[in-house]
């Protein structure tokens, strides 16, 4: 868990116009503020400002080398940032806003932070479908790099307390707008030099990408091309042991469908209700009594992809 800073008093703020237009000025002053996207909440800070950005960077305790991904409120603002080809075209046509994030050549001019892309040749950009984040973005009018809103490497927030868990005294603001809809990060796309690649797995599969493009979408490469690639993250604090079917000494259980548990993902083995409660689960495993923790087995088809992919990464111990 991340140390707080006794100088910052982390606020709550219900979302709200009130809510909204105190974090706009706090981004407007080149802070970053915590604030619910439909797939987790996401450390908002103004991309063009280096000074800002880099506050996200100290907040988060995350690596230079990762990058982060940009929020706009719509196509028209993507594309004056990033190159689309006809496929990055019909993808955004076909899912934003939502939980798809592009990763595309970045725009000459584009006037955004070199900390925000890593040095890489390319952005990360997503329309979210949130109306607490598209009320931020309209109200600073500002393009807003945003990384879930925990600290680096540790289990992904879908509501306001588990921001307050790991960046309480870290960050100067936190709007509340309930649990998030999907509980996992969007899917990443890259689409470059031709090609259509999945970077990450996530609520939109790589099934329906395929079947929109008629085209075969390849995998990510060794590099870190966007962010979730770490072989480390989601984490909790305690080992976690997958694929698990019975509970063993100082576990915590976390079952799915027929696997029953301290806790479930899922009783009726429904993998949109498992990938909702994910992190949730998580976490509520990680503050239990129990030492360790297990998780059930979870199919590997369809959105079960992106829920195994979050869970083998919390699974591996941090470097």
């Amino acid at each position: 868990m991340t140390a707080s800073n006794p100088s910052i008093a982390t606020v709550s703020l219900p979302y709200g116009t009130a809510g909204i237009a105190a974090a706009a000025e706090v981004i407007a002053g080149g802070g970053c503020v915590a604030v619910p996207t439909e797939t987790v909440y996401g450390l908002a800070a103004d991309a063009t400002d280096s000074r800002a950005v880099a506050g996200i960077y100290a907040a988060k305790g995350r690596p230079g080398f990762n990058p982060l991904i940009v929020h706009v409120p719509d196509r028209a603002a993507a594309e004056a940032l990033a190159v689309f080809d006809d496929s990055a075209l019909r993808l955004a046509a076909a899912f934003w806003p939502g939980p798809l994030t592009l990763v595309l050549p970045i725009r000459a001019g584009a006037g955004i932070a070199s900390l925000v892309t890593a040095g890489l040749p390319t952005i990360a950009i997503r329309v979210p479908a949130h109306d607490a984040m598209q009320a931020l973005l309209r109200a600073t009018g500002r393009p807003l790099a945003a990384p879930s809103a925990n600290a680096s490497g540790s289990i992904s927030p879908t509501r306001a307390d588990h921001v307050l868990r790991s960046l309480n005294g870290r960050i100067p603001m936190v709007i509340d707008a309930g649990p998030t809809a999907r509980g996992i990060e969007s899917t990443i796309i890259a689409c470059v030099d031709g090609q259509v690649r999945q970077l990450r797995p996530g609520p939109i599969p790589r099934e329906a990408v395929a079947d929109l493009l008629g085209v075969q979408v390849g995998g990510a490469g060794a590099g870190i091309e966007a962010p979730g690639q770490l072989a480390s993250h989601y984490a909790p604090s305690k080992p976690v042991r997958l694929n698990a079917t019975d509970r063993r000494t100082d576990e915590w259980l976390i079952g799915f469908g027929a696997v029953a548990g301290d806790d479930s993902l899922s009783e009726r083995g429904d993998p949109v209700e498992a990938a909702a409660r994910l992190f949730d689960a998580l976490h509520v495993a990680d503050t239990a009594g129990p030492g360790r923790i297990a998780v059930a087995p979870v199919p590997e088809d369809g959105l079960g992809a992106a829920i195994n992919d979050r869970l083998r990464r919390a699974a591996v111990p941090a470097a």
